[in-house]
């Protein structure tokens, strides 16, 4: 995962593994950046520093855990997760505890992408 300037400038690589590290995802505060990693052999959810210091993993899961999205006001995080060979939408406090699923599993496979709506003013 890299970060640059708006205009293309300035690359600064936050991760340094051989694995897959992506879906970069900001918080609000632009302080934290979750993205996904299959680091340890599954693919799960991490959290770094916006410099990339400071890399935790927040999912521990024998199936793959992907797709994070930050709620507006930073403290939970919307994932996707393989149930069953099926998505389902879970959310999780922002330093991984208190995981709950939000939909049923689907008879369908799923690959959807969590994002938390915006409100209208």
């Amino acid at each position: 995962i890299y970060t640059m300037n708006a205009d293309g400038s300035a690359h600064t690589r936050l991760t340094f593994n051989t694995s897959r590290d992506n879906r970069p995802s900001w918080s609000p505060d632009s302080r934290r950046i979750a993205f996904q990693s299959d680091r340890d052999g599954e693919m799960e959810i991490y959290v770094m520093n916006a410099d990339g210091s400071n890399q935790m993993r927040l999912t521990r899961n024998a199936t793959e855990d992907a797709y994070p999205s930050w709620s507006p006001d930073g403290k939970r995080i919307a994932f996707h997760r393989r149930v069953l060979g099926h998505g389902t939408i879970f959310t999780m406090n922002a330093d991984g505890s208190d995981v709950r699923r939000l939909t049923e599993i689907s008879p369908v496979a799923f690959s959807g992408f969590p994002n938390w709506g915006r409100s209208r003013r």
